[in-house]
């Protein structure tokens, strides 16, 4: 079986590539599954810093993979359900991924691929890229993505986009809130190295730290959101890690942060 996916680790970087070109690094069933096991891995990887996820050829991904969909012609309720399921649980690895993770987005994103730019932390595209969830156009629904994607960009484009399921520009995913910096092509390694030499200037545990406090926040009322703020604060500044970033301010030197 061709290889799915590819990733290098150097200098504290974890770089993540879909390598399905032939087919748009569309999924299929062995990419979930080796997207969902990597970042479980590392996850848990005390030499990663932060996570790049990009795509070989000249798309980031395409969605999903045409003949995996024909397969799924011949399934039954109960199996759709499994292989969704598994699905979502590969968006949640990299959404819930106490790694900084940041997406590298060219060509086009289209369906579960705008899925993938969804539960990154800064996702970065090319201002060539074409964006879409164009699920309804197959005559189904963003289902699993949708959690995702509307937490990104709110229930009213949520509900525009999806119905419509129209291609939009790399400028338009930005003024929704799906990408953060769009930048021309041959900017688009020097924009993600950039964002990278800002994340090795941070604390690791503090990253760690806001990601899951985010996800706590979110939902949270006031009175929960007063007790789990003040507990994460007091947490990392007591660390050592708040320890040496305060001292180090103090001292007017750059902090000395470890894994």
């Amino acid at each position: 079986m061709p290889e799915t996916l590819q990733i290098a680790i150097t200098q504290g970087v974890a770089r993540v590539t879909l390598t399905r070109p032939d087919v748009r690094n569309a999924f299929n069933a062995d990419l979930i599954a080796r997207l969902h096991d990597t970042f479980a891995d590392l996850s848990l990887a005390p030499e990663v810093r932060a996570i790049v996820l990009s795509g070989a050829g000249p798309v980031f991904c395409g969605g999903a993979d045409v003949n995996w969909m024909r397969s799924a012609l011949d399934l039954g309720y109960d199996e759709n359900v499994a292989g969704a399921r598994a699905m979502s649980d590969m968006f949640r690895a990299i959404d819930r991924c106490p790694k900084p993770v940041i997406a590298r987005v060219h060509g086009a994103a289209l369906g579960g691929g705008a899925g993938l730019a969804a539960v990154c932390d800064v996702a970065i595209a090319s201002d060539d890229t074409v964006f879409g969830f164009t699920e309804v156009k197959l005559g189904i629904i963003p289902a699993v993505i949708s959690p995702f994607v509307i937490a990104k960009i709110g229930v009213s484009r949520a509900r525009e986009l999806f119905l419509t399921g129209e291609r939009f520009s790399a400028a338009f995913a930005r003024e929704i809130g799906l990408v953060h910096r769009v930048v021309p092509g041959g900017e688009l390694d020097g924009a993600v190295r950039g964002v990278l030499d800002e994340l090795q200037t941070s604390g690791p545990h503090a990253v760690a730290a806001i990601k899951a406090l985010i996800a706590e926040v979110r939902f949270a009322s006031y009175d929960a959101s007063r007790d789990l703020t003040a507990s994460a604060i007091a947490r990392q500044r007591a660390s050592d890690e708040g320890q040496e970033g305060l001292r180090a301010f103090l001292e007017r030197r750059p902090a000395r942060f470890s894994q």
